[in-house]
């Protein structure tokens, strides 16, 4: 058997990969990972929630995580977003100001083996 080159993360494996990612992303905001976990950032109600549909989806997301791969994501079905989108945009923006070096996307990709 010839093992992938990137393992499907478990939702525990993502959610932690999230938080470290993601961890400065101004609350409230929410991904909800396939299996219903949920990734809450801030304090109090979400302005909205981020439901990645599936491993694959959240491993091509972590790859390059920029607002134009989630709106590819968001019209292929591939990710669904709920709550206002015009509240979310500053979540959007937060993102797009994001930048992970080459060394923190492989360390994340990597981690994803950890169990």
């Amino acid at each position: 058997m010839i093992a992938r080159l990137v393992p499907t993360p478990t939702p525990a494996r993502a959610a932690a990969i999230l938080r470290e990612a993601f961890g400065s992303l101004p609350g409230p905001f929410v991904f909800r990972l396939w299996d219903g976990t949920e990734v809450r950032f801030g304090a109090g109600a979400p302005v909205g929630t981020a439901v990645i549909k599936s491993p694959e989806t959240f491993v091509r997301l972590l790859r390059d995580p920029s607002p134009g791969h989630f709106a590819e994501a968001y019209v292929g079905s591939a990710i669904d977003l709920e709550g206002d989108l015009f509240a979310m945009m500053h979540v959007a923006n937060a993102v797009e100001e994001m930048r992970l070096s080459a060394w923190q996307k492989a360390r994340l990709l990597l981690s994803m083996w950890r169990r």
